[in-house]
């Protein structure tokens, strides 16, 4: 069976905590394997939350400061260790290559795999491969960062009541796809459209124009929220967001699950980041993060 779900490896932004590693986040959809920002400690993480290396197809770095990238040299060379059968792509900010190169060659390892670089240099499509397209937008922050966005195509949905009624059945269902009129009975008689779902994944960031075009009309969006509202200033001076603004991000992009995550250390308690999320006005489905918390994409309206 395919299975769309977050599988959250660490939540800290800057340093990690008792109770918080470093960032990354794996998003598992159908049978391929993203692996988000993975900072140092990542490949434990995986180890705990049961992700192994053969199910990385992608790692998306949205920039490189080192609690989102750090971890690249270990999870590199354990996807070599473990002798990855299928090639796996790396995007990454093109600016930032000379920090790519550094980190995957950190120490001597054979590499057994192919390990294609994507530089990520402008908005838009970054990869197709036919079950769902990759986008980019570039996002406010001090150093050059780049967001995510997975979306479906859209496809339709057969109805069997509608199929049955109108005599259709076996191979005939597949023919009916195919060529859209079987008998005299259109592909709209039988069928209804289906929204492709979409994803997306907003890292350190202020408010921008980038962090809405990733966010719109998703049904997952994961977002930093690094503070509080009342510290809205700090936010503002390092380039982050505040749990209202994650919020009103959800609310006016027609986000369906909002997941916060990326909290500073000066937080302590997580119930804080849900009501002033609440009170920003965001009613929809809301997870506020842990280390090796797994939320379900939601269910196809």
């Amino acid at each position: 069976m395919s299975v769309r779900e977050l599988v959250v490896l660490g939540t800290a932004s800057q340093v990690p905590t008792r109770h918080r590693n470093h960032n990354g986040y794996l998003l598992r959809w159908d049978g391929e394997g993203i692996l988000f920002d993975p900072g140092e400690g990542t490949q434990r993480q995986m180890l705990r939350a049961g992700v192994a290396a053969h199910d990385l197809n992608r790692i998306c770095v949205t920039h490189f400061h080192g609690d989102h990238s750090l971890g690249l040299a270990g999870v590199i060379q354990r996807i070599n260790l473990d002798k990855v059968p299928h090639p796996v792509t790396a995007h990454y900010p093109r600016s930032g290559r000379r920090f790519f190169d550094r980190l995957r060659y950190a120490t001597a390892y054979r590499e057994t795999v192919d390990l294609t670089q994507a530089p990520v240099d402008t908005d838009g499509v970054i990869a197709d491969t036919g079950g769902y397209t990759l986008h980019t937008a570039r996002l406010s922050h001090p150093v050059e960062s780049y967001g995510y966005r997975l979306v479906e195509p859209d496809g339709r949905r057969m109805l069997p009541e509608r199929l049955a009624a109108h005599g259709i059945t076996g191979p005939d269902v597949g023919r009916i796809q195919r060529e859209g009129v079987l008998d005299g009975v259109s592909l709209d008689d039988v069928s209804e459209f289906r929204r492709g779902q979409r994803f997306a994944f907003v890292m350190d960031t202020r408010l921008c124009d980038g962090a809405y075009a990733l966010a719109d009309g998703c049904d997952m969006l994961v977002i930093e929220s690094t503070f509080l509202d009342e510290d809205g200033e700090l936010a503002a001076e390092h380039g982050h967001l505040t749990a209202g603004q994650a919020a009103r991000v959800a609310l006016d992009s027609g986000v369906r699950h909002l997941v916060l995550t990326h909290f500073s250390q000066r937080y302590t308690e997580p119930d804080e980041f849900e009501r002033q999320a609440r009170d920003a006005g965001f009613d929809g489905e809301l997870t506020v993060a842990h280390d090796l918390l797994r939320v379900p994409l939601p269910k196809r309206r």
